[in-house]
């Protein structure tokens, strides 16, 4: 592979040739883009209002976490709407998927909050927030029930140019290395690629987070420029080919859900009639509820039939210790706003309240 990787989450150089052709061309209303900086779809009096969606994902994994809720709201909007669908790094590098959503040159997005760089306290939830969660139903339960609606939408309330629309749960996360880990020390010098809230804390126990375009990921494994990734569970490693590559899967997983979300462009959004405004909610309510029935069911397959990857594990008495640590990553994440720590308070409170429940709701 050409690009040369870069540490720490440094962003890979990428060929520029199809985002400057798709913004030379791209037209609103018949309208050509001067720049990356349009303006929003508006209702064309002639046609039917069109949006531009860039989801953080590839194609083979978009056909699953957003290709159906596209092709089911075309299909309601019956004539009046149509989005056209892009996958990772299409028209913008993931990191500008926020920038580009907020002046216009995308209409909505699907992503996690940290990977889009989104500028407010809350994006560092976004992604993969270690042990936030055991299982997938606790994310939509968090936001719905405990407050963390509410919080999300004062956070992006405080930004201009964006909605922050709606939330919910993927996969867990487990780390698929070529070579395997069965203590904290064979995390070590590790390069894996993955999302940044998690990379951040597991960096503590020398694995080197690295950030490439999502499509380069499967070369750079191949050619031995990464090591592994952290950036999904056995679902995804199996969709996309990365279990073709890695070897061995870590079963202790750092969090249950990733959390992603939904966020349209605030005029693009003020421009759509309530009933578009509406089958848009309710087809994104689709896609969570495909996405956890989609993940849950292959999680469990796979551990069980996937011939693929070999399980290893951390003994407890180590990863007790990853569990102790996340308490004390939490507190430094709490000490950056007060909404930080509002967010990490019902987390502390709604796992307390798992506890005590018990089975099913927690084993341990």
């Amino acid at each position: 592979m050409s690009k040369k990787l870069t540490d720490n989450n440094a962003q890979i150089d990428k060929p520029e040739k199809g985002r400057r052709d798709f913004l030379k061309t791209a037209g609103v209303g018949g309208v050509a883009l001067a720049s990356g900086f349009g303006a929003p779809a508006v209702i064309s009096q002639t046609g039917p209002i069109r949006w531009r969606l860039q989801t953080y994902s590839g194609a083979p994994l978009g056909a699953h976490v957003i290709k159906p809720q596209i092709e089911a709201f075309n299909k309601a909007a019956n004539g009046e709407m149509e989005i056209e669908l892009y996958y990772a790094d299409q028209l913008v590098s993931t990191n500008e998927l926020f920038r580009s959503l907020q002046n216009g040159t995308l209409d909505a997005v699907q992503s996690d909050d940290a990977t889009m760089a989104s500028p407010v306290d809350v994006s560092v939830f976004g992604g993969y927030f270690p042990f936030s969660t055991r299982y997938s139903l606790d994310l939509p339960v968090l936001f719905q029930r405990y407050g963390l609606n509410e919080i999300w939408a004062e956070a992006y309330g405080e930004v201009d140019g964006v909605e922050w629309l709606s939330a919910g749960a993927w996969d867990p996360l487990h780390i698929f290395t070529k070579e395997p880990i069965n203590s904290l020390a064979d995390m070590r010098g590790k390069r894996v690629f993955g999302v940044p809230t998690a990379g951040r804390f597991l960096s503590r126990y020398g694995l080197i987070p690295v950030t490439v375009p999502w499509d380069d990921v499967e070369v750079a494994l191949q050619t031995g420029e990464l090591d592994g990734v952290a950036w999904c569970g056995f679902t995804e490693a199996y969709e996309v080919g990365w279990a073709d590559i890695c070897n061995y899967a870590l079963s202790n997983n750092v969090t249950g859900a990733w959390c992603g979300s939904y966020f349209a462009n605030s005029d693009s959004w003020a421009n759509l009639p309530e009933h578009l405004k509406q089958l848009f909610l309710s087809t994104i309510d689709q896609s969570h509820y495909y996405r956890q029935v989609w993940y849950w069911g292959g999680e469990a397959d796979l551990r069980v039939n996937g011939d693929k990857l070999q399980l290893t594990e951390i003994p407890s008495e180590e990863w007790d210790q990853v569990n102790a640590d996340a308490e004390e990553f939490w507190e430094e994440i709490a000490a950056q706003s007060d909404r930080n720590r509002r967010v990490v308070d019902i987390f502390r409170e709604y796992n307390a309240l798992m506890g005590k429940a018990g089975i099913p709701y927690r084993y341990s």
